[in-house]
C-alpha cells in the first residue's frame, strides 16, 4: 500500500497555475502506444551514455531493499536492486506481465502452490564482482523481517512457515527454514497456505540479494551493494539526493529488462510541484533531459497545454491500478441499512465528482472496484445505475422506504490535504450530489494523518468516508483481500477491511482463486467475486486517477506500463 501512496501524492500534485513555456497546447492522451499514452520525448534511437535528471517532490528515503515497499520511488530501486523476478518492461497492459529477473523463469510451484522454487542465472555479481548466489536472496528476505529495517511489504509475515514469529537475522541467528538454499543457484520458499500469485511477490524488494559481509544494518541504506546495472556513488540527507553511476560488473545478458541507456542519473527531491513542471517545460541545461516519476500535471497546468504540439508531444499518460471511492461502516446508523447504502449509490453525480477530481483528463469515473484493465479481472457492471449525473429520485425513493421520507443527515469524513482524491473539493462535490436527493451532507474534515488514523481504525472507523485503495501488483487478489476478507480485520492496528465484513463465502472464494496458478483463470474469478460484493453496496467506487507527466525535451524512449502508471527510467536514454 505504500507505494501507492507514493504514486498517489504525484498525482496529487498541486494544481497550481504556471505559464508553460511554449506557450498554451492541447493535452489530450498523445499515445506512444495505444495503451499506455507515452511521450514520445526526442526523435531518434535511443543510445547508451549521458546523465539522467530526476526531478521529484519526495526524496529516496530508507534506500534498503528491507525496507522499501515493492518498487518504491518510481521505479528508482529498480536500478539498484535486482529481484527474482520483475515487471515486463512494456507500455500498457503488456507491462502488467510478471517476468524472470535473477531466476531463469517466474518459479516452479508444487501442485497446490504451497512450495515455490527458483534457479539463479549463471554470471550474476555484485558490483565489486562477487558472485550473487541464493544465499544472499534468503538473507536480504530475512533481514526485512528486522524491526529496525520495517517498512517493506508485510506479505511474506503471513505467507511463509514461521514468518509470523521470525524477527530477522541480528536476533535470530538461525534463520527462517522456510526458505531453503540446497545449492547457490537454488531457492525454494515453503508458505502456510496456497498463493498462486508468489510470482509477483517476489517483484518485491526484499527479493533482492543481500551478501551478509555487506550488512551495516540501518546504516546499509548509505550503500547498499548493487545488483543492477547501477550503483549508489552519493546519498545526501537520506535520499534528498540520490546519485547512481553505471555497475561495472552487471551484464547485459543476465537483464532483457533494464536498457540502462544513460551512465549517470541525478535525483534530485525536495522540490516544488510547480517548480518541477516548470523546469520540465522550459527543458533549458540538464533539464532537458530531465523527468520526474511522482510528480502530476495539475488541471490549471493541463488548461494552459492547449495548441503546442511540441509540448503535447511530451505529456506521458499512465493508468494504475487505483480505485477512489465512498466508504461506509455498516456497524454506525444509519448505514446498516442496505437501503440507505444503496440511495446513496444512486445519488452520487460522477461528473461532478471527476470534476472536482481535476476534470476527465486526470480522473475516469468508476462503478466497479476493481480498475478497468484485465489484468485485475475487471467485469464491468454498476449495480446502481444513476448515469452521469446521479438519479436522486431513485435515492429518495429508497430513502422512503429505509424509513426516511423525509430525508436524513449524516457526515461525511474526509482529509484537508488538497490531494485531489479525499480532498475537500470531492467531498463538497458529495456533498451537492447528496442534497438533491435530500441527505443533508455535514463534512468532518481532518488533517490528512489524523483522517488516515481514523479511517484504518477499526473501533473508530466512520460510518461514511472517502477512500481509496491502490495494489501492489495488477490482480484483483492484493485489491479485494485487504477490503473484503474477514480474515484481515485488524482489530489493534491498521484495519482496511472498512465495513469489517467477514462473509464466509467470500473468504472462501478468496483462498480457493489464491491456488491458481493460471493467472487469466484467476483474474476471471476475481472480477465476478468484484461484481457479487458490490451488490452489497459496502462502497461506491467514485473515480479511477490517471497520470499525465512531463518529461524534458531530450528524453527518448518512454515507457508506461499498467503496472505501476509512471515512468519507468530503466527504459529512457537521453542521447
Amino acid at each position: 500500500m505504500r507505494l501507492q501512496s507514493q504514486i498517489s501524492r504525484g498525482v496529487a500534485a498541486a494544481a497550481v497555475s504556471v505559464v508553460l513555456a511554449g506557450g498554451a497546447v492541447a493535452c489530450g492522451p498523445q499515445d506512444g502506444s495505444a495503451e499506455s499514452g507515452g511521450a514520445t520525448g526526442a526523435a531518434g534511437q535511443p543510445r547508451k551514455g549521458g546523465t539522467l535528471t530526476v526531478l521529484n517532490s519526495d526524496p529516496q528515503n530508507d534506500f534498503d531493499p528491507a525496507r522499501l515497499y515493492t518498487s518504491g520511488g518510481g521505479n528508482v530501486p529498480s536500478l539498484v536492486f535486482r529481484t527474482l523476478t520483475t515487471r515486463n518492461r512494456e507500455n500498457g497492459a503488456a507491462g502488467t506481465k510478471v517476468v524472470p529477473d535473477l531466476a531463469t523463469d517466474t518459479g516452479r510451484p508444487n501442485a497446490d502452490a504451497t512450495e515455490w522454487t527458483y534457479t539463479l542465472k549463471d554470471g550474476l555479481k555484485y558490483e565489486d564482482g562477487t558472485p550473487i548466489t541464493s544465499a544472499d536472496i534468503k538473507y536480504g528476505i530475512e533481514r526485512s523481517f528486522a524491526a529496525e529495517l520495517s517498512g517493506g511489504a508485510p506479505y511474506l509475515r503471513d505467507w511463509l512457515v514461521g514468518g509470523d514469529r521470525y524477527q530477522g537475522p541480528y536476533k535470530d541467528k538461525k534463520g527462517l527454514d522456510s526458505i531453503v538454499t540446497p545449492d547457490a543457484r537454488t531457492i525454494v520458499f515453503k508458505l502456510r497456505k496456497p498463493e498462486g500469485e508468489f510470482p509477483f511477490v517476489a517483484t518485491q524488494t526484499q527479493f533482492a540479494p543481500v551478501p551478509k559481509a555487506k550488512d551495516t544494518g540501518a546504516k546499509y541504506e548509505e550503500h547498499p551493494v548493487s545488483s543492477g546495472p547501477y550503483k549508489v556513488v552519493r546519498n545526501e540527507n537520506d535520499g534528498e539526493r540520490l546519485v547512481l553511476e553505471r555497475n561495472p560488473h552487471w551484464s547485459e545478458a543476465t537483464d532483457a529488462e533494464r536498457k540502462a541507456y544513460p551512465d549517470t542519473i541525478d535525483v534530485r527531491s525536495g522540490l516544488d510541484p510547480a517548480v518541477i513542471n516548470q523546469r520540465l517545460s522550459t527543458s533549458t541545461g540538464p533539464d532537458a533531459a530531465a523527468v520526474t516519476t511522482d510528480t502530476n500535471l495539475g488541471p490549471a497546468e493541463l488548461a494552459q497545454i492547449t495548441g503546442n504540439k511540441e509540448l503535447a508531444s511530451r505529456v506521458g499518460t499512465g493508468h494504475f491500478g487505483y480505485t477512489n471511492y465512498l466508504a461506509f461502516n455498516p456497524k454506525v446508523k444509519p448505514f446498516d441499512n442496505p437501503k440507505v447504502r444503496q440511495a446513496i449509490s444512486y445519488a452520487i453525480n460522477r461528473t461532478s465528482v471527476v470534476n472536482a477530481a481535476g476534470g476527465s483528463a486526470l480522473a475516469e469515473a468508476a462503478t466497479t472496484f476493481l480498475p478497468e484493465q484485465a489484468a485485475f479481472g475487471h467485469t464491468p457492471y454498476d449495480h446502481f445505475p444513476a448515469g452521469k449525473a446521479g438519479d436522486p429520485a431513485k435515492a429518495k425513493a429508497l430513502l422512503k422506504e429505509a424509513g426516511f421520507a423525509d430525508g436524513l443527515t449524516v457526515t461525511l469524513t474526509h482529509s484537508t490535504a488538497q490531494n485531489r482524491q479525499t480532498s475537500p473539493e470531492v467531498a463538497t462535490a458529495v456533498q451537492q450530489a447528496l442534497a438533491a436527493a435530500g441527505i443533508t451532507v455535514k463534512l468532518e474534515g481532518l488533517e490528512n494523518n489524523a483522517f488516515n488514523e481514523r479511517r484504518w481504525d477499526a473501533k473508530n472507523t466512520p460510518g461514511f468516508f472517502i477512500s481509496r485503495w491502490g495494489a501492489d501488483w495488477p490482480s484483483g487478489g492484493p485489491f479485494l483481500a485487504p477490503i473484503f476478507d474477514g480474515r484481515q480485520i485488524v482489530t489493534n492496528g491498521s484495519n482496511y477491511n472498512h465495513a469489517q465484513l467477514n462473509d464466509p463465502a467470500v473468504n472462501k472464494e478468496i483462498d480457493e482463486i489464491n491456488k491458481l496458478t493460471d493467472l487469466a483463470a484467476a483474474a476471471a474469478r476475481w472480477g465476478a467475486l468484484d461484481r457479487k460484493i458490490g451488490e452489497q453496496a459496502l462502497d461506491v467506487p467514485l473515480f479511477h486517477p490517471v497520470y499525465k507527466r512531463l518529461v524534458g525535451k531530450d528524453v527518448k524512449n518512454v515507457v508506461i506500463s499498467d503496472w505501476t502508471g509512471v515512468l519507468d527510467i530503466s527504459q529512457v536514454s537521453v542521447k
